[in-house]
Protein backbone atom coordinates (compact mmCIF):
# COMPACT_ATOMS: atom_id res chain seq x y z
CA UNK A 1 0.00 0.00 0.00
CA UNK A 2 1.42 3.44 -0.88
CA UNK A 3 2.17 5.90 1.91
CA UNK A 4 0.51 9.32 1.60
CA UNK A 5 2.66 12.41 2.17
CA UNK A 6 1.63 16.11 2.16
CA UNK A 7 3.54 16.87 -1.05
CA UNK A 8 2.34 18.01 -4.49
CA UNK A 9 2.21 15.64 -7.44
CA UNK A 10 5.01 15.88 -9.96
CA UNK A 11 2.60 16.66 -12.81
CA UNK A 12 1.48 19.90 -11.15
CA UNK A 13 2.99 23.12 -12.49
CA UNK A 14 5.04 25.50 -10.39
CA UNK A 15 6.19 29.02 -11.33
CA UNK A 16 9.78 27.89 -11.87
CA UNK A 17 9.41 24.62 -13.79
CA UNK A 18 8.00 25.77 -17.13
CA UNK A 19 7.91 28.38 -19.85
CA UNK A 20 4.73 29.88 -21.27
CA UNK A 21 4.31 30.56 -25.00
CA UNK A 22 1.38 32.80 -26.00
CA UNK A 23 0.77 32.51 -29.72
CA UNK A 24 -1.00 34.75 -32.27
CA UNK A 25 -3.49 36.56 -30.07
CA UNK A 26 -4.04 38.95 -32.98
CA UNK A 27 -6.96 40.76 -34.56
CA UNK A 28 -7.10 38.83 -37.82
CA UNK A 29 -6.95 35.50 -36.01
CA UNK A 30 -9.68 36.54 -33.59
CA UNK A 31 -12.09 37.66 -36.32
CA UNK A 32 -12.57 34.07 -37.50
CA UNK A 33 -12.54 32.46 -34.05
CA UNK A 34 -15.97 30.98 -33.34
CA UNK A 35 -15.33 28.29 -30.72
CA UNK A 36 -15.25 30.84 -27.87
CA UNK A 37 -16.78 34.28 -27.40
CA UNK A 38 -14.21 36.96 -28.18
CA UNK A 39 -14.78 38.79 -24.89
CA UNK A 40 -14.22 35.58 -22.93
CA UNK A 41 -11.17 34.76 -25.02
CA UNK A 42 -9.62 38.15 -24.31
CA UNK A 43 -10.41 37.80 -20.60
CA UNK A 44 -8.86 34.34 -20.41
CA UNK A 45 -5.77 35.44 -22.33
CA UNK A 46 -5.41 38.35 -19.91
CA UNK A 47 -5.78 35.98 -16.97
CA UNK A 48 -3.01 33.73 -18.28
CA UNK A 49 -0.67 36.62 -19.10
CA UNK A 50 -1.30 38.34 -15.77
CA UNK A 51 -0.74 35.11 -13.83
CA UNK A 52 2.54 34.45 -15.63
CA UNK A 53 3.75 38.01 -15.09
CA UNK A 54 2.87 38.00 -11.38
CA UNK A 55 4.69 34.70 -10.81
CA UNK A 56 7.62 35.69 -13.07
CA UNK A 57 7.13 32.72 -15.38
CA UNK A 58 9.45 33.03 -18.41
CA UNK A 59 7.08 33.92 -21.24
CA UNK A 60 7.45 34.05 -25.00
CA UNK A 61 5.03 36.25 -26.95
CA UNK A 62 4.90 35.46 -30.65
CA UNK A 63 2.89 36.71 -33.62
CA UNK A 64 2.51 35.71 -37.25
CA UNK A 65 2.79 38.29 -40.04
CA UNK A 66 1.99 41.07 -37.59
CA UNK A 67 2.47 44.04 -39.91
CA UNK A 68 1.48 42.48 -43.24
CA UNK A 69 -1.66 40.56 -42.31
CA UNK A 70 -2.63 39.54 -38.78
CA UNK A 71 -2.38 42.81 -36.88
CA UNK A 72 -1.24 43.64 -33.36
CA UNK A 73 -1.29 41.30 -30.41
CA UNK A 74 -4.07 41.80 -27.85
CA UNK A 75 -3.04 44.50 -25.40
CA UNK A 76 -4.41 42.24 -22.65
CA UNK A 77 -1.51 39.90 -23.43
CA UNK A 78 1.25 42.46 -23.97
CA UNK A 79 0.42 44.90 -21.14
CA UNK A 80 1.57 42.55 -18.34
CA UNK A 81 4.99 42.37 -20.06
CA UNK A 82 5.90 46.02 -20.70
CA UNK A 83 8.77 46.46 -23.12
CA UNK A 84 9.03 42.77 -23.98
CA UNK A 85 9.83 42.12 -27.63
CA UNK A 86 7.48 40.00 -29.73
CA UNK A 87 8.76 37.23 -31.96
CA UNK A 88 7.11 37.69 -35.36
CA UNK A 89 7.07 34.62 -37.60
CA UNK A 90 6.23 33.51 -41.11
CA UNK A 91 5.68 29.88 -40.09
CA UNK A 92 2.29 28.75 -38.82
CA UNK A 93 4.11 26.30 -36.53
CA UNK A 94 5.91 28.30 -33.86
CA UNK A 95 8.27 25.36 -33.26
CA UNK A 96 9.68 25.78 -36.79
CA UNK A 97 10.80 29.36 -36.09
CA UNK A 98 14.52 29.48 -35.29
CA UNK A 99 14.29 32.67 -33.20
CA UNK A 100 11.53 31.27 -30.98
CA UNK A 101 13.39 27.99 -30.54
CA UNK A 102 16.51 29.93 -29.63
CA UNK A 103 14.53 31.61 -26.85
CA UNK A 104 13.08 28.26 -25.71
CA UNK A 105 16.62 26.90 -25.41
CA UNK A 106 17.84 30.04 -23.65
CA UNK A 107 15.06 29.72 -21.05
CA UNK A 108 15.87 26.04 -20.65
CA UNK A 109 12.62 24.57 -19.33
CA UNK A 110 11.49 21.06 -20.25
CA UNK A 111 7.83 21.93 -19.64
CA UNK A 112 6.02 24.25 -22.04
CA UNK A 113 2.56 25.74 -21.54
CA UNK A 114 0.77 26.87 -24.71
CA UNK A 115 -2.16 29.16 -25.44
CA UNK A 116 -3.26 31.01 -28.54
CA UNK A 117 -5.04 31.04 -31.89
CA UNK A 118 -5.94 28.84 -33.67
CA UNK A 119 -5.97 25.59 -31.71
CA UNK A 120 -5.88 23.27 -34.71
CA UNK A 121 -2.97 25.00 -36.44
CA UNK A 122 -0.86 27.28 -34.26
CA UNK A 123 -1.22 25.24 -31.07
CA UNK A 124 -1.24 21.70 -32.50
CA UNK A 125 1.91 22.45 -34.50
CA UNK A 126 4.20 23.38 -31.59
CA UNK A 127 2.53 20.92 -29.22
CA UNK A 128 3.17 17.87 -31.39
CA UNK A 129 6.61 19.11 -32.43
CA UNK A 130 7.73 19.75 -28.84
CA UNK A 131 6.36 16.43 -27.59
CA UNK A 132 8.29 14.70 -30.39
CA UNK A 133 11.48 16.31 -29.04
CA UNK A 134 10.87 15.18 -25.45
CA UNK A 135 9.16 18.23 -23.93
CA UNK A 136 6.15 18.05 -21.61
CA UNK A 137 3.27 20.10 -23.00
CA UNK A 138 0.34 21.72 -21.22
CA UNK A 139 -2.41 23.48 -23.21
CA UNK A 140 -4.68 26.12 -21.68
CA UNK A 141 -7.81 25.07 -23.53
CA UNK A 142 -10.03 28.05 -22.74
CA UNK A 143 -7.26 30.46 -23.71
CA UNK A 144 -7.25 28.95 -27.19
CA UNK A 145 -9.80 29.25 -29.97
CA UNK A 146 -10.55 28.08 -33.48
CA UNK A 147 -12.81 28.65 -36.48
CA UNK A 148 -15.40 26.24 -35.05
CA UNK A 149 -16.05 24.24 -31.90
CA UNK A 150 -15.42 21.09 -33.92
CA UNK A 151 -11.98 22.31 -34.98
CA UNK A 152 -11.05 23.31 -31.43
CA UNK A 153 -12.27 20.11 -29.80
CA UNK A 154 -10.64 17.78 -32.33
CA UNK A 155 -7.38 19.69 -31.92
CA UNK A 156 -7.51 19.33 -28.13
CA UNK A 157 -8.24 15.60 -28.50
CA UNK A 158 -5.37 15.18 -30.94
CA UNK A 159 -2.93 16.81 -28.54
CA UNK A 160 -4.18 14.78 -25.57
CA UNK A 161 -3.70 11.59 -27.60
CA UNK A 162 -0.08 12.67 -28.16
CA UNK A 163 0.43 13.27 -24.42
CA UNK A 164 -0.41 16.94 -23.88
CA UNK A 165 -2.19 17.92 -20.66
CA UNK A 166 -5.17 20.29 -20.94
CA UNK A 167 -6.03 22.89 -18.32
CA UNK A 168 -7.94 26.17 -17.97
CA UNK A 169 -6.87 29.76 -17.43
CA UNK A 170 -8.17 29.98 -13.85
CA UNK A 171 -6.68 26.59 -13.08
CA UNK A 172 -3.31 27.90 -14.30
CA UNK A 173 -3.45 30.87 -11.91
CA UNK A 174 -4.51 28.78 -8.91
CA UNK A 175 -2.02 26.00 -9.64
CA UNK A 176 0.81 28.52 -9.55
CA UNK A 177 -0.37 29.73 -6.12
CA UNK A 178 -1.52 26.32 -4.83
CA UNK A 179 -1.25 27.25 -1.14
CA UNK A 180 -2.92 30.35 0.31
CA UNK A 181 -0.25 30.41 3.02
CA UNK A 182 2.20 31.65 0.38
CA UNK A 183 1.80 35.21 1.50
CA UNK A 184 4.32 36.69 -0.92
CA UNK A 185 2.00 35.99 -3.88
CA UNK A 186 -1.35 35.98 -2.09
CA UNK A 187 -2.33 39.55 -2.93
CA UNK A 188 -1.24 39.21 -6.53
CA UNK A 189 -3.20 35.99 -7.02
CA UNK A 190 -6.40 37.25 -5.44
CA UNK A 191 -5.98 40.56 -7.31
CA UNK A 192 -5.82 38.80 -10.68
CA UNK A 193 -8.74 36.56 -9.67
CA UNK A 194 -10.89 39.51 -8.59
CA UNK A 195 -10.29 41.31 -11.87
CA UNK A 196 -10.41 38.42 -14.34
CA UNK A 197 -11.65 35.34 -12.49
CA UNK A 198 -15.34 35.62 -13.35
CA UNK A 199 -17.78 34.38 -10.72
CA UNK A 200 -14.93 33.14 -8.54
CA UNK A 201 -13.43 36.61 -8.56
CA UNK A 202 -16.78 38.09 -7.55
CA UNK A 203 -16.87 35.64 -4.67
CA UNK A 204 -13.42 36.71 -3.50
CA UNK A 205 -14.46 40.37 -3.67
CA UNK A 206 -17.70 39.67 -1.79
CA UNK A 207 -16.02 37.69 0.98
CA UNK A 208 -13.30 40.28 1.51
CA UNK A 209 -15.71 43.21 1.43
CA UNK A 210 -18.48 41.76 3.58
CA UNK A 211 -16.52 39.70 6.09
CA UNK A 212 -12.84 40.57 5.68
CA UNK A 213 -12.35 36.92 4.75
CA UNK A 214 -9.02 35.47 3.67
CA UNK A 215 -8.34 32.17 1.93
CA UNK A 216 -5.20 31.80 4.03
CA UNK A 217 -7.08 31.93 7.33
CA UNK A 218 -8.03 28.85 9.35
Amino acid sequence: MPIATPTPGSALLSPTDHALIMIDFQSQMAFATKSIDTTLLRNNAALVASAAAEFKVPTILTTVAEKSFSGPMFYEVTDPFPGQALFDRTSMNTWEDAAVIGEVNRIGKSRIVLSGLWTSVCIVGPALSAIDQGFEIYVIADACGDVSSEAHERAIERMIQAGARPMTALQYLLELQRDWARSETYDATTGVARKLGGAYGLGVTYAKTMFGASEGAH
